[in-house]
């Protein structure tokens, strides 16, 4: 025969088995309370006799106000036709600390027939784990619209930081792990890279070190460590431990989940709290899978960008070959057409220029008649130059000394000796590799065009240095600036940025740099001018006629 404990004479004989359990409970017939438990009683914050002399109703409004609609219309049913809910219900309600707790409630029928046993299982870890959800989905969403891996795996590490969890990710590189994006104790990573010497970012840990987490990715399956301390323990020196055992509380739990990309291994996703549940592990482990989705579309987005690009580089390069052609065909009739008769007006020049009878007015017409002819055949050789097939034949290039010599031949417009030149040599800057007339050609018309487009008493600035790329060259002036247009524009044969220019002379340079594998930009400076900016690689890169 089974004797009933002295402490639970409150409660009716048949019910002194729920004074032992540690999950609130109670029993409910029709709107009345008929005894409740101390767990009950603790999490409602009313004493058992308040307990039993307030309806049911009234502990629904008071207990459970944001569901308070659908809870009684519940208690109506069950009150009214006994049909109890078959599964456990989930459940807010305000406990006496005045948090709202989430529960599970759990409807079993009574001693008698009129009578419900409602128990209330806590359900705060499920509820951490719906919030998680929620949060990492969130993040998911935004890592799919960041543009670089840095950006994803920031938004990743944050994201997982703000649920309460300390993270980290570890990088696979070859065959060791290199720390990544992280959020954990500072104390701890002090601690680390004093024991390094050096950032934890530049530590590699090779696999074979880590044999946990290399079987993670050999598994393609998370680990869930129940005691997370114990886990550190059997893989750091006495010494690190104690440290981590002193920045972590006890009961700590970690969670390590592979991050695959395109089906190869990109690292480990760790998370470390008190809080971690496996179903929360569970929801970690899915995110790092997302996370892995969101790393593969970064690599599709910037692999898209390069290809159309690349197709749009080869759509420029083909209309820019069809011009050329187009040119160079035109370019061929007009010099057969006009070199000829040039020649043979300047041959009359000469002839006239020893005409002893030749007066003051005749001698100026004589002279102004030179001087265009002579500007003729200069347009005439700058559009064969921009349309010839470019061939460097290359040799040693020391290219200040050809941008000191450009400046040396200047002969540009009257007041051209009243502007300023600055030329900036960096010592150290190496010889190119390069044709020395074609560079020549170019560097002439890169300050020509900074000398014509600058004002009287202008300067223009010229610098010289060595680059990763190789040897760069800057001109800048401070005439009227790049026009509103594309400034990749300005390199096309014929482009006109002042109204007594030829357009040929930029493009000229631009055929001259590419043939030697090089870059050349154009750009406004913030105030006035204009810069311009050739970098030219050591050794040329292009193997064939530009």
């Amino acid at each position: 025969m089974t004797s009933v404990p002295a402490d639970a004479s409150a409660a009716p004989p048949a019910y002194w088995l729920l004074e032992g359990l540690p999950t609130p409970a109670s029993v409910v017939r029709g709107d009345e309370v008929v005894t409740a438990n101390a767990a009950m009683v603790a999490l409602m914050g009313i004493p058992l006799d308040e307990l039993k002399a307030t309806p049911v109703s009234a502990l629904i409004a008071r207990v459970v106000p944001v569901e308070t609609g659908w809870v009684e219309a519940l208690h109506e049913a069950v009150t009214r036709d006994g049909n109890r809910p078959e599964r456990p219900l989930w459940m807010h309600i305000r406990g006496a600390d005045g948090r709202e707790h989430t529960v599970t409630v759990t409807y079993s029928p009574g001693a008698v027939p009129d009578e419900t046993v409602v128990l209330m299982h806590d359900a705060a870890g499920v509820d951490t784990t719906r919030r998680l959800t929620e949060a990492l989905a969130a993040a998911a969403t935004d890592m799919l619209r960041a543009r670089d891996e840095h950006e994803v795996l920031e938004t990743a590490i944050e994201a997982v930081h703000r649920q309460g969890f300390y993270s980290a990710i570890l990088l696979v590189e070859g065959n060791t792990f290199r720390h990544g994006p992280m959020r954990q104790q500072p104390a701890i990573v002090a601690l680390a890279e004093r024991t390094y010497g050096m950032p934890l970012s530049e530590v590699r840990l090779p696999l074979s070190t880590l044999p946990h987490l290399a079987e993670v990715l050999e598994r393609r399956k998370a680990a869930f460590h129940q005691d997370a301390l114990g886990a550190a323990h059997r893989v750091h020196t006495s010494e690190v431990f104690e440290d981590i055992q002193r920045a972590y509380p006890p009961g700590i739990r970690a969670l390590d989940a592979p991050i695959f990309v395109e089906g190869r291994p990109f690292g480990i996703l760790t998370a470390q709290g008190l809080d971690l549940t496996p179903a929360s592990a569970g929801t970690l482990e899915l995110f790092a899978q997302l996370l892995g989705a969101a790393l593969e579309n970064v690599r599709h987005h910037h692999m898209a960008a390069e290809r159309l690009g690349e197709v749009t580089r080869l759509q420029e390069e083909l209309v820019a070959q069809e011009r050329l052609t187009v040119l160079g065909e035109a370019a061929g009739v007009v010099a057969h057409e006009v070199r000829n008769p040039l020649g043979a007006i300047l041959n009359a020049v000469a002839v006239l220029r020893r005409e002893a009878h030749l007066g003051p007015t005749g001698q100026a017409a004589v002279g102004m008649l030179e001087e265009e002819a002579i500007r003729l055949e200069d347009i005439v050789r700058d559009l064969l130059d921009v349309v010839r097939p470019l061939e460097p034949r290359p040799r040693p290039v020391h290219l200040g000394e050809l941008v000191r010599r450009a400046l040396g031949q200047l002969h540009g417009p009257p007041d051209a000796p009243t502007l300023r030149f600055t030329v900036d040599e960096a010592p150290n800057t190496p010889e190119i590799m390069g044709d020395e007339t074609l560079l020549q050609l170019a560097a002439t018309h890169l300050v020509r065009n900074a000398v014509q487009a600058s004002p009287p008493g202008g300067r223009v600035r010229l610098n010289v240095e060595p680059v990763a790329e190789g040897v760069r060259l800057v001109v800048e002036d401070e005439g009227p600036g790049i026009p509103d247009v594309d400034p990749r524009r300005i390199f096309e044969p014929f482009f006109l940025t002042r109204a007594n220019g030829r357009g040929l002379g930029l493009a000229i340079v631009k055929r001259v740099v590419l043939a030697h594998g090089g870059q050349v930009r154009a750009s406004g400076l913030p105030k006035r001018g204009a810069r311009f900016e050739v970098v030219l690689p050591l050794e040329p890169t292009r193997t064939f006629p530009a």
